[in-house]
């Protein structure tokens, strides 16, 4: 069977690529399709390993090209969309490829599916859809209220990938994730930045007073949910994924500037960005009774494994670095 991962150069496609490979054969994948248009942020470097195996095929290409989308979902049993423009600050300078991308392109994949007869289809989003939340946690079920650019436009692709599943009876499933890191995360995200930013001995911007909170997720259990709702969840569901450690701004880079070895001098106050979300936090319930999700990954753990990650592969991220100055 083919499965057709779109965004697979990316942070977190180029990861669930390589641990939908280790199950393949469980899951009956024999042809396994890698769609990136290896824009900024995606790289191909990220998919070496993955290139080697002779069930995988990459093509270079867009998901608002019909074209492209037609032939890749072609004979496809499912989908799994990681393809995305993702980062808010680029949304607030430049919003029309937002909408472009993750709206129109998200549609054009989903008409695709529909002619092709795809039987499942994962649309990969996030908990920023749901806007601010003051106190408790967001369920599925949630009222949207996405406050940027960004956050609009997934909010926008959620809807559409749903109304497939309403209107032509698509198998949809949409995943909503909390603040992901990891290795191999573009150095314009926060954790990634201010690592990279330590060890050439630059400060690390800060927004605001750094109490926005935000739940942080290690890549390896996004994946771990995603691969859940591709193999056992139910159509037309929502399910959210969250790692369980909340933290302020300032909390997590106090804990970066310890695992870097500087102190509080390395912070630069800086104005808040606009619109800015002061607390994210969803209701992971709905995944871990229905498909067994918990994360495996603990936080500390995780961010000083994140953290040497970056240490070790500088000639990964040294050149983004050098091409966005």
């Amino acid at each position: 069977m083919r499965v057709v991962i779109t965004g697979a150069a990316g942070f977190i496609g180029s990861r669930f690529t390589e641990m939908l490979l280790e199950q393949a054969d469980r899951l009956g994948y024999d042809d396994v399709v890698l769609l990136d248009a290896l824009t900024y942020s995606g790289r191909r470097e990220n998919i070496e390993s993955a290139l080697g195996d002779s069930r995988v095929r990459f093509v270079l290409g867009s998901i608002t090209d019909a074209d492209v989308t037609n032939d890749v979902v072609a004979n496809a049993h499912a989908v799994v969309h990681f393809a995305a423009e993702s980062h808010v600050d680029r949304s607030i300078t430049g919003a029309r490829t937002f909408f472009e991308t993750n709206v129109l392109g998200t549609q054009q994949l989903l008409e695709s599916a529909r002619r092709n007869g795809v039987e499942r289809f994962v649309h990969v989003s996030t908990d920023e859809v749901y806007g601010s939340i003051e106190s408790g946690s967001w369920r599925e079920d949630h009222l949207l209220e996405p406050n940027s650019p960004y956050s609009s436009s997934k909010a926008g692709s959620d809807l559409a990938a749903l109304a497939y599943h309403r209107t032509y009876g698509l198998s949809v499933m949409v995943t909503r994730c909390s603040n992901n890191y990891g290795p191999r995360q573009f150095p314009e995200k926060v954790i990634p930045l201010f690592v990279t930013n330590l060890k050439d001995g630059h400060k690390v911007p800060l927004y605001g007073d750094g109490l926005n909170v935000r739940d942080w997720l290690h890549v390896d259990d996004h994946c771990r949910g995603v691969l859940l709702v591709l193999e056992s969840g139910r159509a037309g569901e929502i399910y959210n994924i969250g790692g369980g450690t909340e933290l302020t701004n300032r909390d997590l880079t106090d804990r970066l500037l310890a695992l870097c070895g500087r102190d509080a001098s390395m912070i630069e106050p800086v104005i808040d960005r606009l619109g800015h979300d002061r607390r994210y936090s969803v209701d992971w319930s709905k995944i871990k009774d229905e498909l067994g999700y918990e994360p495996q990954v603990g936080f500390d753990e995780g961010l000083a494994a994140t953290v040497q990650w970056y240490r070790d592969n500088e000639e990964w991220w040294r050149p983004l670095k050098e091409r966005a100055s």
